[in-house]
């Protein structure tokens, strides 16, 4: 009997499910670079795994397919094809492999990556924003929306002084990750992976409030910094709030747990993003919380009742 490449994993494919209609967007935002980078991280995920788990005879995990789709959506559209491969095979071999393959990462694979390639190459990163189209739709006839001129981001905008419009930030007409910019699907994504129990609500709740809410406490004592309504639409804290922070490996399996973990992100994210030179606050709250992930369920079990 012929071995199975792939092991079933029906949770990840409705993850890909979910990310579909997002990808289909950014597509129409930025043109056809987006498929092609989602497309090649992807295999590039999918082969490192297989490099590693066909001297085992086992099959490749779908969440390889689940990693590879996130770092092509959560780079800039117009990085450079080099910085998809070392991202993506970053992610596999030290995020995953080096801890012994599928369910026994710590980190989430695909936040590992792209930190690697944020600290490294900065100048390859940062600065490869550009403006989505004038209205979308024109990205399915382009390969890319821009491929000279570079554009800040909404919050990179509104932290300087600038104003960007409310409804683009929502609907995604905006610059930014290829995959973050759409609110209104990614809230529709959010109420897909509750409902068919892919991903925990406990998390996605904490985290948006608690940035609210730190968000907020930092305007008042300074209304030169983003509102806590520019933090909800205007940045990368939704996407990562349903897709990142809920990863189910390297999240917290207790209720308690998830609601304090959930409060850690989304307070650091807004901490580390208003008061640190990297922008990305989000990407690091994710990855510090994934350190005390353990920690936080253990804290969470109750005591045993000695007889």
């Amino acid at each position: 009997m012929a071995k199975k490449f792939f092991l079933k994993q029906p949770m990840m494919r409705k993850v890909i499910y979910a990310l579909l209609p997002i990808l289909v967007f950014a597509v129409g935002n930025f043109g056809w670079v987006v498929f092609s980078k989602v497309l090649l991280s992807i295999v590039i995920s999918v082969f490192v795994e297989w490099l590693f788990e066909s001297k085992k005879g086992k099959p490749v995990s779908e969440a390889a397919i689940v990693t590879g789709f996130l770092i092509g959506l959560i780079l800039p559209p117009a990085v450079p094809f080099w910085i998809v491969v070392v991202s993506s095979s970053f992610a596999i071999v030290f995020a995953k492999m080096a801890f012994g393959g599928f369910a026994r990462n710590l980190y989430n694979p695909a936040l590992v990556g792209r930190a690697f390639v944020y600290v490294s190459f900065p100048a390859a990163v940062q600065q490869s924003w550009t403006p989505a189209v004038q209205s979308w739709g024109q990205g399915f006839t382009r390969w890319i929306s821009s491929d000279i001129i570079t554009m800040a981001t909404p919050a990179n905008i509104i932290r300087g002084g600038g104003e960007v419009n409310a409804w683009r930030m929502i609907f995604g007409n905006i610059a930014g990750s290829s995959g973050e910019t759409a609110k209104w699907l990614i809230a529709a994504a959010a109420v897909y992976l509750i409902m068919t129990k892919v991903a925990s609500w406990k998390i996605m709740v904490s985290t948006l409030v608690s940035a609210f809410v730190m968000s907020g406490i930092i305007f008042i004592f300074d209304p030169s910094r983003m509102n806590p309504f520019h933090w909800m639409i205007g940045g990368s804290i939704m996407f990562g709030a349903v897709f990142m922070a809920t990863d189910p490996i390297s999240a917290p399996k207790k209720d308690r747990a998830k609601w304090i973990y959930g409060a850690m992100i989304g307070s650091l994210a807004v901490i580390i993003g208003t008061f640190s030179l990297f922008g990305a606050g989000l990407m690091f709250a994710v990855l510090i919380a994934n350190t005390f992930a353990s920690l936080l369920d253990y804290l969470s079990t109750p005591e045993k009742v000695k007889a």
